[in-house]
């Protein structure tokens, strides 16, 4: 526990959560050894402190250390970034450049974001991981280089492969030792104790008075979700250090910093699926909408199916022969078999004229568009709240945003 602490000191770890002791136990135990590490974790948590722990403790603490965040480099360039690239070998190539495993050699390369990485370009990583092996591109020379590589990821990459979005014996290669960090609204008994943290170093550089919370803010402070982690909770304590007028922080002033949580979704959700059972997940609102015309279309099929086999035969809805000709007609359940809870009511009566005076029939295909019907649930929404964006973006499930680009798609006058 005092190597945890010590670790805890030098690189400004707050927190003593279970969780995270274990996540810097891992870290410390690993860092003597060249295994690949795959650290994940939600955004914000402090993945690459964790890279730089291992690096710090390890024997390789005196070579480079770099990150290299796989999803902010385009799929065109990447090869190049990591690998390098000869004179020549692509437009604008003027010069031959190394890549980081080249001038990183004999350290730490630490890959931030690793499920955004091209499939091409895991190929690649692959062989370094496996031979210490890489190609230019360009080149047909094979180069040595000796790299330990730490990988994090806030993606469930097991997931990835399963979807063939990444690799699966890259995902084992990297996976060797695997550490969690815990998000944030999973250790608890941190929070206020990071939040101060915060707002005393926040007052020692604004040169003011660090702020304290009331009973009830502080409480709301530890149950908010935090869906941003430790980023979000330090920008929150900088936010009130600043514009905060009274430093004792109350709970609705508390409130006034926070940022609302999303609200409810209220389009009609789809249920995951069963096991073994087909369908995919939707990505966009486009596919959520698609599914649910299809199977309106797939109800009024049916529908219409079921009226014409009664105009087919008559017989199928005459339950009374009282009923005068030209009428059909189910029997109202009784009071008695309203009120069972085992009895299921028939069908409401409804009224056809008689197949014999029927000539012909015509079936009328409704839309499928799918724009269509997006723009009329769009005009709905806003007749129904008199043209409030905010609020019709709410009832519809979106963002305010996507409504006005939608209005603009559609061109649909407010």
């Amino acid at each position: 526990m005092d190597n945890i602490q010590s670790i805890k000191n030098r690189f400004g770890i707050i927190g003593n959560s279970q969780a995270l002791n274990y996540a810097l136990q891992v870290a410390s135990q690993v860092a003597g050894t060249d295994l690949t590490v795959l650290i994940s974790g939600e955004s914000g948590v402090g993945k690459e402190v964790f890279s730089q722990i291992i690096h710090a403790l390890s024997s390789r603490k005196h070579n480079p250390f770099i990150a290299v965040n796989c999803g902010a480099i385009p799929e065109g360039t990447i090869d190049s970034e990591l690998f390098g690239h000869e004179k020549g070998s692509f437009t604008g190539a003027v010069d031959s450049r190394k890549g980081y495993f080249e001038t990183v050699n004999g350290g730490t390369i630490f890959l931030d974001e690793i499920g955004e990485m091209p499939l091409g370009t895991q190929a690649r990583l692959l062989r370094v991981l496996e031979a210490g092996e890489y190609i230019r591109v360009g080149s047909s020379k094979v180069q040595k280089t000796d790299v330990r590589v730490i990988a994090a990821t806030n993606r469930d990459l097991l997931e990835s492969t399963h979807q063939g979005k990444f690799r699966e014996d890259l995902y084992y290669r990297l996976n060797t030792v695997p550490i969690r960090v815990p998000a944030l609204r999973d250790r608890k008994e941190d929070i206020h104790m990071l939040f101060r943290k915060f707002c005393v170093d926040f007052a020692e550089r604004y040169k003011t008075t660090s702020v304290q919370l009331d009973e009830e803010a502080r409480e709301i402070l530890i149950s908010y979700p935090w869906r941003g982690n430790v980023r979000e909770l330090k920008n929150i304590a900088e936010q009130i250090s600043v514009l905060a007028k009274d430093k004792l922080i109350t709970a609705s002033e508390l409130r006034r910093f926070l940022p609302e949580q999303p609200a409810m979704n209220r389009l009609p959700m789809l249920a995951p699926p069963q096991a073994n059972a087909g369908g995919g997940d939707f990505a966009s609102e486009r596919d959520i909408l698609y599914k649910l015309f299809f199977d309106m279309k797939k109800d009024v099929t049916e529908l219409k199916k079921m009226f014409f086999e009664v105009l087919q035969n008559p017989s199928i809805g005459h339950h009374n022969n009282n009923y005068p000709d030209g009428e059909v007609m189910h029997n109202f359940p009784s009071s008695e078999a309203a009120s069972s809870p085992n009895i299921i009511p028939p069908p409401q009566p409804y009224i056809l004229q008689d197949s014999n005076k029927i000539d012909h029939h015509e079936e009328v295909e409704e839309t499928l568009s799918i724009a269509d019907k997006e723009k009329e649930l769009i005009e709905k929404a806003l007749k129904k709240h008199k043209g409030k964006r905010k609020d019709a973006a709410l009832d519809l499930g979106i963002s305010e945003r996507t409504l006005y680009r939608k209005l603009k798609e559609y061109n649909i006058n407010e």
